[in-house]
């Protein structure tokens, strides 16, 4: 099998009711696309994480100018050696960022290919699933013009509830007094049992994020999430020590390189890699290697259409306890029920809360279809 052709799918659509996060307000849904042609017929799919405020355009360069002319007549099978390649060619210009997120969609395109073409799911050709099943976290929370907070938020939690959901993750990063009052308003509101964590993207410093810890304290939050910028390890190992509520952070980090000192140094709680940023299956697994050695869960971050939502999956199938007990702690899928009119359209709905869990697809490959119509109504590029 060789690769004969790399496309780029640059989707995106506006959205009807904007949201905020503590970096900006987010006007669209968007994302790029990888789809990966070889000599024998299979097709892979990828995608490139996009933020919210993030062009897809820049991943779309990336794949085309730098990295498929290294790829055209490779084969997909070699997806070691041909990582290393990518990484090696863009390294002087991009270790972080934009390129790892290209680098990634190809990555995941590939193993789709190798799964499709041995007719397995991607968590069989990575060693095997420790789980069929996973239990997911709602993601939502952010703020809208108009709206009344934290009444609005403790009214989206009880529809999450209702829906089946047992966790769910508040944005906050809006001011520490209003997220302070924001976070208990919630807990108060929807009671003790759902777990709660809280998001910040990295809005504070030290000071301020402690300020938040200790008011927080008695209200049963699960873990918070970049309370502070991604470049400073030492002051969330400052925080860890100060706190019973697990530290989360890794989305705005790439690659073995990158996590490997956050690892060692055991300044997080939990990793957080993206799998369509921080160099898909061929790094991410490299990654949770050495989050293994050193005994520290990952939870992947999660915020793509349903292509990288099914990828994710097959990853978290193949993320092992840290450590294995008798009773683990399991990862959590993170799943985003913001506005999103083409997550769940792309992949015909195949991926669905069920009795509170959800389920890994078995399938080939990313084990999930693609609906070329959807590609068609909302490419911009």
């Amino acid at each position: 099998m060789r690769i004969t052709d790399i496309r780029t799918h640059v989707l995106s659509t506006p959205l009807e009711e904007p949201f905020a996060f503590s970096m900006g307000w987010v006007r669209q849904r968007s994302t790029m696309i990888v789809e990966v042609c070889t000599d024998t017929g299979v097709t892979g799919w990828g995608e490139s994480l996009c933020h919210g405020l993030q062009p897809p355009q820049i991943a779309q360069t990336i794949v085309q100018a730098a990295l498929k002319p290294l790829l055209i007549g490779q084969d997909p099978a070699d997806v070691d050696v041909l990582w290393e390649r990518m990484y090696n060619l863009t390294r002087p210009f991009g270790m972080k960022g934009a390129v790892p997120n290209a680098i990634s969609a190809i990555d995941i395109a590939l193993w789709d290919c190798l799964g499709r073409e041995a007719g397995k799911p991607v968590h069989k050709l990575l060693g095997g699933a420790w789980r069929t099943r996973v239990q997911p976290y709602a993601t939502g929370f952010y703020r809208v013009e108009g709206k009344s907070y934290p009444e609005d938020a403790v009214a989206e939690a009880r529809r999450h509830l209702a829906k089946g959901f047992t966790a769910m993750k508040l944005k906050t990063g809006f001011g520490v007094e209003e997220d302070i009052r924001y976070i208990l308003g919630v807990r108060e509101g929807i009671g003790d049992g759902p777990k709660l964590m809280i998001d910040a993207n990295h809005a504070y410093n030290v000071g301020a994020a402690r300020r938040i810890l200790k008011a927080i304290e008695g209200a049963d939050i699960h873990w918070f999430e970049e309370p502070i910028s991604p470049e400073d390890i030492e002051g969330y190992k400052e925080l860890k020590s100060l706190t019973s509520i697990y530290l989360a952070a890794g989305e705005n980090e790439f690659t073995k390189i990158g996590f490997r000192d956050w690892i060692s140094r055991r300044a997080l709680d939990i990793l957080q890699p993206d799998l369509c940023s921080a160099g898909g299956f061929t790094e991410c697994r490299k990654i949770s290697a050495l989050a293994q050695a050193w005994h520290t869960p990952i939870i992947p971050h999660v915020w793509a259409s349903g292509i990288g939502l099914a990828a994710s999956l097959q990853f978290i199938a193949t993320l092992p306890p840290a450590p294995l007990a008798l009773k683990p702690i399991e990862p959590l899928l993170e799943y985003d029920q913001s506005l999103h009119p083409f997550r769940q359209d792309l992949i015909h709905g195949a991926i669905n809360l069920r009795d509170g869990m959800v389920d890994i697809p078995q399938g080939p490959g990313l084990g999930v279809e693609i609906n070329r119509d959807v590609i068609e109504k909302y490419r911009v590029g």
